[in-house]
């Protein structure tokens, strides 16, 4: 890897990131890596919880390496895109919860990567857009959709402007917003209460939010039901029943 690295910390919190200077634009290499690194992830069961972050003061992801796209052509466009979506399928079906630390410019890619995480917090200098009308290319808005309601949506695609992590925040779309020095501090807090849950309960959780996601509600609470009942069969469900009686933290071994 050399511009991605994967890093397990105590209460077992895996930190992923993104390092390739000056501002994290993404070309194949790295697409490739972060594809590589969050299906990795899944193979392990030493991390019950990811946080997503890059190094750089300016930007999480400055989108696309735009000197990519000036080769790109109809011919070999198809197969380029697929990579993209592929990685930025990576982080969404991740089997363990994503918490997105957001500081500085997020772009095109980086909105999609960062629409793409369980949840967000960001650093007030951070900023959201699909600057994508401007450098002739389309992408992004069904990203965008996640986070904001449809007129925001078009609103940001149309223009290409980019909106504050604030304003983001307003909107539903960022948990917390914070100054940049305590941007990591408030990622790895969330982290270690996602952490101390069973990490079977974890891993049917995202299961379950991903596959009814875009359910209606009936088939969506009773796929919902269907993992409880699945879910029953595990000792950690009944370990977490046995510590609410008794009045103590569980302790889940993930079975």
């Amino acid at each position: 890897m050399e511009f991605v690295t994967l890093e397990v910390k105590e209460e077992h919190i895996g930190v992923v990131t993104i390092n390739r200077p000056p501002v994290n634009a993404i070309n194949a290499q790295a697409y490739q890596e972060i594809t590589d690194t969050f299906h990795s992830i899944n193979q392990r069961d030493d991390i019950r919880v990811v946080i997503f972050r890059a190094e750089g003061e300016k930007a999480f992801i400055a989108g696309n390496d735009l000197n990519e796209f000036l080769t790109m052509k109809p011919e070999n466009a198809a197969e380029r895109m697929k990579q993209v979506r592929e990685s930025f399928w990576s982080v969404y079906d991740c089997r363990v919860p994503v918490i997105g630390a957001i500081n500085g410019f997020a772009p095109g890619t980086g909105l999609a990567y960062a629409s793409v995480c369980d949840i967000l917090v960001a650093s007030e200098n951070a900023s959201f857009s699909l600057p994508e009308i401007n450098v002739g290319v389309m992408g992004g808005a069904k990203h965008l959709s996640r986070l904001v309601p449809q007129m925001v949506v078009r609103y940001m695609h149309y223009t290409g402007e980019p909106m504050s992590a604030q304003k983001m925040k307003e909107y539903g779309a960022v948990l917390e917003v914070v100054p940049k020095e305590q941007l990591f501090d408030t990622a790895l807090a969330i982290a270690r209460k996602i952490s101390k849950k069973s990490p079977i309960a974890i891993k049917m959780a995202k299961k379950s939010l991903n596959t009814i996601e875009y359910m209606d509600l009936k088939e969506g609470y009773k796929f919902e039901q269907g993992l409880s009942g699945e879910l029953s069969g595990y000792e950690d469900s009944k370990e977490a029943v046995r510590a609410f009686f008794e009045k103590r933290d569980p302790v889940f071994i993930g079975k």
